[in-house]
């Protein structure tokens, strides 16, 4: 077969110089490589980290600098084919300004991108398409602390409306006092957007991804999260509630996918609260760690669809391949050089699966990589894959 072969896809030719850029190179934009890969494209990323990312040691396509720097972003858009997402630390503005100076088709667009860049964007967003969210409110000064306090309840979530995650950009707050502390903190007296959110009675935390462009839309499995101090621990699929319910949520984030006109993958999560009633929480416009599972659980995993959906290809089948997966996120149990220890068990367990992400540095919390075991039965693979990893250091 001639080296130069040219493959007509849709819109795109996928030759061997055609290259899929990522904003942002963490473990996301990693895994979304290894598919991009398997496909014989080129791959480069825009990093804005001081230290090496996970996906700069698979590319020499590497680009550093500002997320608010136009003019570089221009520069490296205009050397990709099709450019995407790996975070959200970017303004939708600067998306439209580089997508269009660049020529350059971005997913998601800077259209879908504006509609949730914040939380409050997002939650309003959503409650326009119909869709059930938490309780919310903006608070402009501290006086509004204590009103959504009173009309909710305490203790309730302060939340920087933008560019917060695992618990970065959170606060907990159980009085006036702490509320007042908790505002200045995350900047809400220097002009910073904060959101106050009620806390809500929920017997599961649930995540449904999904992919969609011009060709169609697949939704993965309703899955379970458990979360401690805000960091989700483990993932559990499908999630163990009324296969109605597991289904309302598929419904609901298809519903918030095309409420964005999205294009590529997205990621939705949910509160089920005591009454049955499904709260859609916070979105995300890229892969999410709720879906590392679907690497060997699904026929087509989310990273996998990420490309396929930003390219306009068919998107993969999103079936499990085994009746339960576990999930379970590896947290740095250390601060210096990352150094895996007690690891050899994870390689000794039939469909178990040891994903690092080459983070050169660990810090108690920070997402190092995680394992995902398949199984017939939720209990027994939830109860091995934490025997497995109790021991595991990095």
């Amino acid at each position: 077969m001639a080296d130069n072969i040219i493959f007509m896809i849709n819109k795109y030719s996928l030759t061997p110089e055609f290259t899929l850029g990522f904003l942002g190179g963490g473990q996301l934009a990693r895994m979304s490589a290894l598919e991009a890969f398997k496909m014989g494209l080129q791959v480069s990323v825009f990093g804005s980290a001081k230290d090496k990312e996970p996906l700069e040691w698979m590319t020499p396509h590497v680009t550093k600098g500002s997320f608010s720097d136009v003019s570089e972003l221009k520069k490296f858009a205009s050397d990709c084919d099709v450019v995407t997402l790996e975070n959200e630390f970017i303004d939708s503005s600067i998306l439209q300004e580089i997508s269009s100076q660049a020529n350059t088709n971005l997913f998601p667009s800077s259209f879908s991108f504006e509609k949730i860049e914040s939380k409050l964007k997002e939650k309003q967003c959503f409650e326009n398409a119909g869709i059930s969210v938490t309780p919310y409110d903006i608070i402009n000064a501290e006086n509004d602390l204590s009103v959504f306090g009173d009309k909710h309840g305490w203790p309730y979530l302060l939340k920087s409306s933008k560019g917060g995650y695992d618990g970065y950009g959170n606060k907990t707050v159980r009085n006036k006092k702490e509320a007042t502390i908790a505002f200045a903190e995350l900047g809400g007296k220097n002009g910073r957007e904060i959101i106050a959110e009620a806390y809500v009675p929920f017997r599961k935390e649930l995540a449904v991804q999904v992919a969609r462009n011009d060709l169609g839309t697949k939704v993965y499995p309703c899955c379970e999260t458990i979360q401690e101090d805000h960091i989700c621990k483990v993932v559990i699929s499908p999630a163990r509630i009324d296969p109605k319910l597991q289904n309302k949520a598929q419904d609901l984030a298809i519903a918030a996918t095309e409420a964005i006109d999205g294009r590529g993958i997205y990621a939705f999560e949910f509160f089920l609260t005591d009454n049955d009633e499904l709260l859609l929480n916070e979105s995300a416009p890229r892969p999410h760690n709720s879906g590392h599972y679907t690497i060997e659980g699904c026929v087509g995993s989310q990273f996998n669809n990420h490309v396929r959906a930003v390219l306009n290809l068919p998107l993969a089948s999103t079936d499990m391949r085994k009746p339960a997966a576990v999930m379970i996120n590896l947290l740095g149990t250390r601060t210096g050089g990352a150094r895996a220890e007690n690891h050899e068990r994870l390689f000794n367990c039939p469909d178990g699966h040891l994903h690092l992400y080459g983070k050169t540095m660990s810090k108690p919390g920070r997402k190092m990589g995680h394992f995902t075991l398949l199984g017939d039965d939720h209990e027994t693979i939830l109860q091995q894959a934490l025997t497995i990893t109790k021991d595991f250091k990095i």
